[in-house]
């Protein structure tokens, strides 16, 4: 993307006013702030789908969007240019995006979507009952590794040195090894970190496969590495590599097997508390909502042409089969 489809979308008609009306009033503006690329379409139709569902739509909004692309140490820069803007609201995705946001206003509303726990991180004090500036929605997919590892391992029983792509600038990057630390332990497995925080170290990475022995891959959860996982999975088929993702996108894509939460959900339950906000709403009176659905999703195609049998057993867990 698809940053100009992206632009193309929120400059359609069914979120702005009539000429005639936009004269009269100006349409409210949300700042969106991304730690990666732009998202995927599907995933802001179904942020723009919470708004209407909240009762944004008719009135109409404006949008200023800006994308650190991956490099965290610009967005404290872009939420002080959102802040300065004028936004009436800023959404932020994910943790490290809302972090940059809370620290540039006390006064701005801020909604996150985020796969972390925001009181442990910080963000929030309470999920009941959030205090200052800040709600939002929480998948706390970060805490899935372990599970996702026991998967993988299902999978490839034989494959032992398992690579875990992280991003060093992640803050979650620490607790979601020591996680999978644990949970290799007690599954006899090696892991070997792989750390990449721009497209061209993920290839590098992938690059060192065969000399490393790695045998089986996990992909963290990042919000920068869902904008390369059309690379990530080109790079997991070209090298032969059974891998498992924390998000349904990446196996519709054509990765092996995912789980975690509904990215599409947490993006129209994100737009909807957004709408609540702009229609007067305080966020210390929107409780922070969890993940309401977590998705195992398995790619047949790819598990066919990597040569592997998937266990009933995931077969029968399974919530997608893709043929």
């Amino acid at each position: 993307m698809r940053r100009r489809e992206f632009i193309t979308l929120f400059s359609s008609a069914a979120l702005v006013q009539p000429l005639a009306a936009r004269a009269q009033q100006t349409a409210p503006t949300i700042g969106f702030l991304y730690e990666g690329l732009p998202e995927p379409l599907p995933l802001m139709a179904a942020f723009r789908q919470g708004l209407l569902e909240a009762g944004i739509g008719e009135a109409g909004v404006e949008f200023e969007n800006r994308w650190a692309e991956g490099q965290y140490d610009r967005l404290p820069a872009l939420a002080i240019e959102l802040r300065d803007k004028g936004v009436r609201i800023i959404a932020a995705a994910y943790l490290v995006a809302a972090l940059a946001a809370k620290a540039a206003t006390q006064t701005v509303p801020i909604v996150f979507v985020t796969g972390s726990d925001p009181v442990a991180a910080g963000l929030v004090s309470s999920l009941n009952r959030p205090t200052g500036n800040l709600t939002g929605v929480a998948f706390m997919f970060t805490r899935l590794g372990p599970k996702n590892l026991a998967m993988l391992h299902e999978l490839v029983p034989k494959a032992i040195v398992i690579g875990v792509l992280v991003n060093p600038n992640n803050p979650n990057a620490g607790p979601q090894l020591r996680d999978l630390e644990k949970a290799a332990r007690a599954l006899a497995l090696q892991l070997v970190t792989l750390p990449a925080k721009t497209a061209q170290e993920v290839d590098q990475q992938f690059a060192t496969f065969p000399e490393r022995h790695i045998q089986a891959l996990l992909v963290s959860a990042d919000g920068f590495f869902f904008g390369l996982q059309d690379q990530i999975v080109t790079l997991a088929a070209r090298y032969r590599m059974p891998a498992v993702y924390p998000l349904s996108d990446y196996a519709a894509a054509g990765g092996l097997i995912s789980y975690g939460a509904n990215r599409s959900d947490a993006f129209r339950r994100t737009g909807f508390y957004v709408g609540r906000v702009l229609a007067g709403v305080h966020p210390t009176d929107l409780p922070v909502l969890q993940a309401a659905r977590f998705d195992l999703v398995i790619n047949l195609k790819t598990s066919n042409a990597l040569g592997l049998t998937v266990p009933p057993t995931l077969l029968t867990l399974a919530d997608e089969v893709i043929e």
